[in-house]
């Protein structure tokens, strides 16, 4: 399968990075997707996308105020014109000697290396590995909408493994949800609460 080019990195940190992109690649990376940046050495460094950001820029803002605008002009804007777009995502683990680990990488990615989105045999291998350990780097995240981040990204993961018949995936990362927010009864309520309306499970969340 033919890996999906998202972007390019801007920025980067221990904890997460920011990808540019065009408006014209914004048909694959989608809110809860994971992603992967290769590092060398046959590493990879995972990452869960919690914001897409589009910037405004000078013509666009011209744009916006005029009474009508050609679909022409509307289109030559987001294909031809280099309109900002940036996807922040939250880095969730990594592989090492073929290993992949729910654990923060020796080091980030460098600027302008290639981001590509996960397949679907990718998402089943990371999610799949161990106990939800990347679920404690979605949670002390202060900036992400921790409920829907997690919704869409469970969803996402859940029909990977529903396309190999494991239906029990969703039921088990639930299960260890509510174990890991016992004690943050907020945080538990809004993500069972995006829970239920992103997915259904079996005898209900």
């Amino acid at each position: 399968m033919t890996a999906i080019e998202i972007g390019r990195l801007l920025r980067a940190g221990t904890t997460g990075f920011v990808v540019g992109c065009r408006v014209s690649q914004l048909d694959a990376p989608t809110f809860g997707g994971l992603v992967r940046a290769p590092l060398g050495g046959g590493q990879q460094v995972y990452g869960l996308i919690h914001d897409i950001h589009i910037d405004e820029d000078g013509i666009v803002r011209q744009l916006v105020t005029a009474d009508q605008v050609d679909e022409n002009v509307i289109a030559d804007n987001r294909v031809n014109r280099n309109v900002p777009v940036e996807i922040s995502v939250i880095t969730v683990g990594n592989v090492h000697n073929g290993q992949i680990k729910h654990l923060l990488p020796p080091r980030p990615p460098l600027s302008l290396d290639v981001i590509y989105q996960c397949s679907s045999e990718e998402m089943r291998a990371f999610t799949g590995t161990g106990r939800f350990g990347y679920f404690r780097h979605l949670l002390r995240s202060k900036d992400a909408p921790i409920g829907e981040m997690i919704a869409a990204h469970v969803e996402q993961a859940s029909q990977a493994h529903k396309e190999v018949g494991d239906k029990k995936w969703a039921q088990a990362a639930m299960g260890e949800l509510i174990t890991l927010l016992r004690d943050d009864y907020h945080t538990l309520m809004s993500v069972l609460g995006a829970l239920s309306d992103a997915i259904e499970f079996e005898g209900g969340v």
